[in-house]
């Protein structure tokens, strides 16, 4: 007899499947607590956009150790995106003026310009 295991993921937020190798493991912090969410692209892109404007007006600050001293400061978290969603992206950017190579990095600012257009 054999036995097929199926691993199905789900979004954390909506509980709907995610596409095996799409899924985005999210992690930040808030008032002092640290979080991870699984997403679909979609609400990852939802969450990075919600949290952008208080990203860039805030002030990023360094970890600190127990006797006072700070660490390097923390990086970034940054959200992958999905094949479709970069190909959205630099199809965006060729429409709109921007240049663009159809592989490799996308640059950060033609990213954001799309986050902020969308």
């Amino acid at each position: 007899m054999a036995e097929i295991f199926i691993r199905t993921f789900t979004d954390d937020l909506d509980g709907k499947p995610i596409d095996s190798g799409f899924e985005q493991r999210v992690t930040f912090s808030y008032q002092g607590s640290d979080y991870q969410i699984d997403l679909r692209p979609t609400n990852a892109d939802k969450l990075e956009a919600a949290f952008a404007p208080f990203i860039q007006a805030a002030q990023q600050l360094g970890a600190t150790k127990k006797n006072g001293a700070t660490q390097q400061p923390a990086k970034k978290a940054v959200v992958s995106r999905s094949p479709e969603q970069l190909q959205a992206i630099r199809d965006w950017a060729n429409s709109n003026g921007y240049e663009v190579s159809s592989r490799g990095r996308i640059k950060k600012e033609i990213i954001e310009a799309f986050d902020v257009s969308h």
